[in-house]
């Protein structure tokens, strides 16, 4: 960031009072979305929010997956629609995300 030592995921300058803000991932506090988490909210990432505040989240392509009966891994799945689906061919079944939701919780 300008004039800063400090690294943000992204940074945002205001183009009325010319303020940078900034949204950092922490690291730390990655996890990840399992079966037996299925139809619950479970915090999978954490924000540093720094003038900021996110209201939405658009999933796009890049996510990963990985079969619970063959561990059949699935690369750069696209979840811009709120769902994928795919087949395994190791278990002879059809694979999904179905339904995705997500919500922002301010601590």
């Amino acid at each position: 960031m300008k004039g800063s030592r400090g690294e943000a995921n992204l940074a945002l300058k205001c183009k009325l009072c010319g303020r940078e803000n900034s949204v950092s991932i922490l690291n730390d506090f990655l996890n990840v979305y399992q079966l037996e988490d299925s139809n619950e909210f479970k915090t999978i990432v954490v924000f540093d929010c720094r003038g900021v505040e996110p209201t939405d989240f658009s999933p796009r392509i890049g996510f990963t997956a990985e079969a619970v009966d063959s561990n059949t891994k699935f690369d750069n799945i696209n979840l811009e629609e709120n769902e994928w689906v795919d087949y395994d061919e190791e278990s002879k079944s059809s694979v999904g995300i179905y339904d995705l939701k997500h919500q922002f919780i301010k601590l």
